[in-house]
């Protein structure tokens, strides 16, 4: 067998299996955005009870926030099959700040914790704007 006959096997072969596992890539995020719209309604419906039941006030600052970050999920896998199969780091950004949001709002009983939460939505916010100059952009 020749070099190049091998080589062109090993290249259909590569192909194949980068197909398949983008296949069950695909499929796997479909079936996790359903799930999460479905958490996503759920959400927005307890939320709306809590707004009815208003014996429940303190838990609709926390139940928005964890809305936000089903939607925001969401709009990750949207935006994955948008820029052709590929995650912008800025909404795994935008994620973790909500994140780091929520917990401060779930937890603040210590105030050396929260400290700690707010310089790690700084050092995101600061990633942030690393990510969007244009010098990262051209490169």
């Amino acid at each position: 067998m020749s070099k190049l006959n091998l080589e062109g096997r090993h290249s259909i072969f590569g192909k194949l299996v980068s197909e398949g596992f983008q296949w069950l890539l695909n499929i796997s995020l479909l079936v996790v955005g359903l799930l999460l719209a479905y958490a996503l309604f759920y959400e927005a419906y307890s939320l709306i009870e809590i707004l009815i039941n208003p014996n429940e006030k303190f838990q609709i600052v926390e139940k928005i926030v964890i809305f936000f970050l089903y939607f925001e999920f969401l709009a990750l896998i949207v935006q994955y099959f948008k820029y052709n199969y590929h995650f912008p780091l800025r909404y795994f950004l935008y994620i973790g700040i909500t994140a780091m949001v929520r917990l401060i709002i779930v937890d603040h009983s210590s105030a050396i914790n929260t400290l700690l939460f707010a310089v790690a939505i700084l050092v995101m916010i600061i990633a942030l704007y690393v990510v969007h100059t244009d010098r990262l952009h051209k490169s």
